[in-house]
């Protein structure tokens, strides 16, 4: 299948390896406190959710490209064109290179569980479900 656009998730959290275990420890922790809800959203503390898993294969499947960012390198690639524009964490849509928001900041923070995200993206962008 031809891919039709590429979805862009972008968590509100730095790359590396260090700042990976320290994620990690702060949602076991902390977890009310950690400030990257499609994270939380999306991965347990050490592996990607399941039911999320297959959902991002459902995705592929029905033409979107899939690019999971930290907001560091997002930053680092976009932030004269778009990098002001938007909080994090955040859905966007990159359609022949204008960024159009799927899933904003708010509405992500305001989710409990992944059948919420997974069940907005099916919305927004009239998956089957």
């Amino acid at each position: 299948m031809a891919v039709k656009h590429t979805l862009i998730f972008v968590y509100n959290a730095e790359s590396g390896a260090k700042n990976g275990l320290l994620d990690a420890a702060h949602k076991i922790l902390r977890p009310s406190t950690y400030a990257c809800q499609l994270c939380s959203l999306t991965h347990g503390p050490f592996f990607e959710r399941s039911k999320w898993k297959r959902f991002r294969k459902k995705l592929m499947a029905s033409g979107y490209a899939l690019d999971f960012v930290y907001k560091d390198d997002f930053l680092k690639y976009h932030r004269s064109k778009f990098g002001h524009k938007f909080t994090f964490p955040i859905v966007l849509l990159d359609n022949a290179g204008s960024m159009e928001v799927v899933v904003n900041t708010s509405d992500l923070n305001a989710m409990q569980t992944a059948e919420a995200l997974m069940a907005s993206l099916e919305k927004t962008l009239a998956l089957d479900a």
